[in-house]
């Protein structure tokens, strides 16, 4: 699964520790999930796309 996480922190101008304060996770998380080493759960999906603001499926993208 891809996701773009990388490139809606960066539109932001967050870094990888201001995205996993506001998700409550750390930053070896968002770390690891952008670069596909690790695939959110749920719940922690459901917060990311709480955050930008957008539908997890415009976050993860198939493929």
């Amino acid at each position: 699964m891809r996701n773009r996480l990388k490139e809606l922190r960066g539109e932001r101008g967050w870094s990888q520790q201001d995205l996993a304060e506001r998700l409550e996770v750390s930053r070896q998380s968002v770390n690891a999930i952008e670069t596909g080493k690790y695939d959110p759960s749920l719940p922690l999906a459901f917060r990311i796309a709480e955050v930008f603001a957008m539908r997890i499926e415009e976050i993860f993208l198939k493929g």
